[in-house]
């Protein structure tokens, strides 16, 4: 029905090979220079866009689809390729643009490259939805909604997988023309789940776990193993837990990078890894043949993926053992699985790594512990697997790139460049100017202490007099006597009036037609800022301030400070309630 190219809703169980069953009308269904020269087509129908697409929920079956399509279209030179998140963008616009006849791809690449008009949808005469029932769940179904709107109106829809309830059945014909719905059973077969597969489900504490697991594989006659885990923390423990116990495993979860999840499947496939940790990302379509134990460390969340997590172990024909551990809490939860499946197992038998029919269900030699003999630890393991780099984007990536380019030689070269011109400006914030010195510590320290000793030449310290013109801007009237204290001739008058010297006002006579711009500009600034109360309060402390002091030098200093300089420190101080004191005052 499908070679007719009339819609189909696929179902069948895991394992009897629905991957050939849509792939195999999908190759007979494109057009390729082999059929032009063949005189089965016409030269005009040949095109280098996609003639069909597959979507597939997950990255590591997208993968597995394209291998399977490609062995099967070798002899007439189908040109398949596979888009996924996770890789570099490059290779596959290079690919795109090259030409391609089927695309296979999960949705959240295959609308990127869409949206950038790198990828031509008008051509696809095709369209296979694998794994259907994940594909039109809540969390995909807005994406293949979008991906569905680009093609063509004219087209075959074909949708396959083992579980497909009726709900998505009746969401799916929205998108299909008069479909039929095919079910792919044996006669005699009529329950869920495959026969061929002898399943044991056992009631196990969390902290005992380990231990049954790792003495579960020991097991006589056991060959590769899956573990499903409902947490990517969980994963990754376990993986690590068997590792240290001289298992050769590997882990499968979404916190890994791409390369490090393609890395731990074809250690896996290539037999240098025999366990294999995964979440459910690993559950759907994931054929490797050799596969005979999957073991449920945490009860699954429904029926469906009960059935696609042990659907891993007794494929195409061959036998299989599935174990399940249900946890005290989980009795709940998977009381509704068994009843939705119809199973034998509503009230699982409590067992630890200790009890008996452990050992003769599963044939566990006796005196088996929970670390693998030296003498059995024969795989290579997931070192011996290279890792490929992909040119993975994103966070994840950007961060590995980070990493790679910390361990090489020439950045570390470079470093210290960076961090030598920082340290440059902060010498030169001290106040020191020093010009044609770059980096030389010495003379800049030499050049610092001539200027504080005051051994310098005149004109070194005219040049470290200028720069402090600017600061005198920015005083504060908290400030100013601190700041003119440092400040050359006119601190030493600024002490001196203080102190009632007459030798210093003789001094600072001279000077005085250059001070007064200074004198008249300081003030003009700190005016804005006074309020009536601080003009106040400081006005009554400088008529205050004489009373303390030996009278001959308080009456000195008024006499001396109204001579020179004290109508310019009292004008600068006026406010209106002030300007009456300061008249009686003077009167």
């Amino acid at each position: 029905m499908a070679l007719s190219g009339s819609d189909v809703i696929g179902q069948a169980k895991t394992g009897t090979g629905k991957t050939l069953g849509f792939g195999l009308p999908l190759l007979e269904r494109v057009t390729v220079p082999a059929d032009v020269e063949a005189g089965r087509a016409k030269p005009e129908l040949l095109t280098d866009a996609p003639q069909a697409l597959v979507v597939v929920p997950t990255r590591e079956l997208c993968q597995q689809v394209t291998n399977d399509l490609l062995t099967a279209g070798k002899v007439r030179a189908v040109r398949v390729l596979s888009i996924y998140g996770g890789r570099a963008y490059e290779p596959q616009v290079e690919a795109l643009k090259k030409g391609v006849d089927v695309v296979v791809g999960t949705p959240g690449r295959l609308l990127d490259l869409a949206g950038q008009k790198k990828l031509r949808l008008s051509s696809v005469k095709s369209l296979v939805l694998d794994e259907a029932d994940e594909m039109l769940d809540l969390g995909f179904l807005p994406d293949v909604e979008k991906i569905i709107q680009m093609l063509p109106a004219k087209r075959q829809t074909m949708l396959f997988s083992a579980t497909m309830p009726g709900q998505v059945i009746s969401l799916a014909r929205r998108y299909m023309s008069q479909p039929t719905h095919i079910r792919a059973t044996a006669p005699d077969d009529e329950g869920a789940t495959v026969a061929n597969i002898t399943q044991h489900v056992f009631r196990a504490h969390s902290l005992d776990k380990p231990e049954v697991v790792a003495r579960v594989l020991q097991a006589e006659g056991r060959g590769l193993v899956m573990i499903f885990c409902r947490t990517k923390r969980t994963a990754a423990d376990i993986a690590d837990q068997l590792a240290h116990r001289g298992f050769a495993s590997g882990a499968v979860h979404g916190d890994l990078g791409q390369g490090a999840r393609e890395q731990a499947l074809r250690a896996f496939r290539n037999g240098k890894v025999d366990v294999l940790v995964a979440t459910d990302v690993a559950a759907r379509g994931i054929d490797v043949e050799g596969v005979t134990h999957v073991i449920n460390y945490q009860s699954p969340e429904d029926e469906k993926t009960y059935l696609h997590r042990i659907g891993r172990t007794g494929r195409a024909g061959a036998s299989g053992t599935a174990i399940t551990l249900v946890d005290w809490d989980d009795i709940p939860r998977w009381q509704l699985i068994n009843k939705a499946l119809d199973l034998p197992f509503s009230e699982p038998e409590e067992t630890y790594s200790t009890s008996d029919h452990l050992y003769e269900l599963l044939n566990i030699p006796e005196g088996t512990t929970g670390v693998l003999p030296r003498a059995e630890r024969t795989r290579a393991g997931l070192d011996a697997e290279e890792i490929e780099d992909l040119g993975e984007t994103g966070a994840r990536g950007a961060r590995s790139a980070r990493g790679s380019r910390r361990s090489s030689a020439a950045p570390a070269e470079e470093r210290p460049a960076r961090t030598r011109t920082p340290r440059q400006r902060r010498r030169l914030r001290g106040g020191v100017v020093v010009d044609g010195v770059t980096g030389d510590s010495t003379q800049a320290a030499e050049t610092a202490v001539d200027t504080a000793e005051g051994t310098a030449e005149a004109p070194a310290a005219e040049a470290t007099a200028e720069p402090r013109q600017p600061r005198r801007r920015r005083r504060t009237r908290a400030g100013v006597t601190a700041k003119a204290a440092d400040s050359g001739t006119d601190a030493e008058a600024a002490v001196t009036t203080a102190e009632g010297s007459t030798t210093a006002v003789a001094d600072t006579a001279q000077p005085q037609p250059e001070a007064a711009p200074d004198a008249a500009e300081a003030p003009a600034k700190p005016r804005r800022r006074r309020t009536r109360g601080a003009a106040t309060a400081k006005a009554a402390d400088a008529t205050a301030a004489p009373a303390p002091a030996p009278a001959p030098q308080a009456e000195a200093a008024p006499a001396e400070a109204g001579e020179g300089e004290a109508k310019p420190v009292r004008r600068r101080r006026r406010t209106r309630s002030a300007a009456s004191k300061t008249e009686a005052t003077e009167g």
